[in-house]
């Protein structure tokens, strides 16, 4: 019987409590393994960042930090809960569930591979993609509804700001997921991760099972590729990420839409935006990258000779089960380097004026995106060179154009970044130098003289004339 729980063959009617307990551990196994992510992905940003800015991140709450978040966990669990006066109490509360509800419900349609009874806590739904953009779009409800409640003019621009920003790249993603529509004619997500299979090198590397990824990213090139840029703008505007954070502006709006929020209800929002962003680069490796796929079939399940001898071993069921598992590690490493993706562009970019960011949705993805997919239908139905054609002449027009802008011209022309760049020439960059055990480097700057840190050998040189004179009057 428990074989049957396990298996994926379809149990019979009579044991229907075993097929209801199946589903419920598999929605578990999809709720927990978001949520339990999220302290390890805080952890990762905070030590990434730290690497890429040149300084520390946590490394004193347990080795390297790692229970760093666990203790800030702890900490906003203890914090007094409290609401504002005036607020409307009922949306205040109710805003961090709306705002992190639709980022786990919107998990349950991505697979995790190709089983399919154990492949996704809903497998093999057949309108994925539609179930995904419906509950996308939910999200933004929980900003705007703290935001409006919460009974503070700082907190209500953040959601208008989101609401606004939803809608504005909300379209080019919709246009970014329609160019996978045409590229595997299905909307189910297993469907697009099959579509997304390998293309043979020579028969003797097929033999071997080495042939290269024909993932939606390298289709129709550059068209694919140009949808996929599209998506990932999209999905940091989603997300609400850098350089697309100007609903929690900090240096225009205090916090932003949860400026009013403590304890447990901020961390539901701080939670919601981290399972967001692991769902998008789950989303994200699903249609673009393969998904849970191999970057070459030799890599995505056991080799025969080990399968051969799990035979002999008489425990042939180990064989699926890692062949089931192995998927799921391909798909866990796409996503972690779509989460890399987001800290790095955090850790890169300055945030946008808000005029420019609606500039950016309006005149710049919408209609890349709206031409891309354009080009992608006359490539599939007519030809891929009458495409590709079309594609370098609308480029070589719009280059041409934006070369001659006055704002292009002016940078080119930019006599105090030339200046600058003149006098920074022979510059001495900052570097960093050891405190005491344990606690890190100070960043210190050049002595512009001698080009090292004159300044702080001086200063001691100083502190140890001072111990001597003070020696040599007692």
């Amino acid at each position: 019987m428990w074989y049957m729980f396990f298996s994926q063959q379809v149990i019979p009617g009579h044991f229907w409590y075993l097929d209801a307990l199946r589903i419920l551990v598999r929605v578990l196994i999809g709720l927990f393994a978001i949520l339990l992510a999220v302290p390890p992905l805080v952890w990762y940003e905070r030590r990434l960042l730290g690497w890429m800015q040149q300084r520390q991140g946590p490394n004193r709450v347990g080795p390297f930090g790692l229970l760093q978040t666990i203790a800030d966990g702890v900490k906003l669990l203890f914090k007094e809960d409290m609401n504002p006066r005036d607020v409307d109490t009922t949306l205040f509360v109710l805003a961090p569930a709306v705002f992190l509800v639709p980022s786990l419900v919107t998990s349950a349609v991505i697979p995790w591979n190709n089983n399919p009874i154990w492949g996704a806590p809903a497998p093999h739904v057949g309108i994925g993609l539609l179930y995904i953009l419906a509950w996308g779009s939910l999200g933004v409800y929980g900003i705007v509804m703290a935001g409006w409640s919460s009974n503070n003019k700082y907190s209500l621009l953040g959601g208008l700001r989101s609401s606004a920003q939803m809608i504005s790249y909300e379209l080019g993603m919709g246009m970014a997921v329609m160019m996978v529509v045409l590229l595997t004619g299905s909307l189910g997500l297993n469907d697009v991760v099959q579509a997304q299979g390998y293309f043979p090198i020579s028969g003797t590397l097929t033999h071997y099972g080495i042939e290269l990824p024909e993932w939606n990213v390298f289709k129709f090139f550059p068209l694919g590729f140009l949808a996929t840029i599209i998506y990932v703008i999209t999905m940091l505007a989603e997300t609400n990420r850098a350089p697309f954070d100007l609903p929690e502006a900090e240096t225009e709006l205090v916090a932003g839409y949860h400026t009013e929020y403590t304890s447990m209800k901020f961390a539901t929002f701080f939670m919601g935006e981290y399972a967001n962003m692991i769902v998008v680069s789950a989303i994200a490796a699903t249609l673009f990258f393969g998904g849970y796929q191999a970057p070459i079939p030799w890599l995505g399940q056991l080799p025969a000779a080990i399968a051969n001898l799990y035979a002999q071993w008489g425990v042939p069921r180990l064989t699926d089960f890692i062949n089931d598992f192995i998927p799921i590690i391909w798909l866990t490493l796409k996503v972690l380097g779509g989460l890399y993706f987001f800290i790095w562009i955090r850790a890169t970019l300055p945030r946008l004026r808000y005029d420019m960011l609606m500039k950016f949705g309006w005149q710049g993805v919408l209609p890349i995106a709206l031409m891309n997919l354009v080009l992608l239908a006359v490539a599939i139905s007519v030809s891929y060179i009458v495409a590709g054609i079309a594609w370098f002449i609308i480029f070589g027009v719009t280059l041409s154009f934006f070369s001659q802008s006055r704002r292009i011209q002016k940078f080119v022309g930019n006599v105090r970044r030339d200046t600058t760049v003149v006098l920074n020439r022979n510059a001495v960059p900052y570097c960093g130098v050891p405190q005491h055990s344990g606690e890190g480097f100070q960043t210190l700057p050049p002595d512009a003289s001698v080009g090292t840190f004159g300044v702080l050998r001086s200063e001691r040189e100083a502190d140890l004339a001072d111990d001597a004179a003070l020696a040599g009057k007692v």
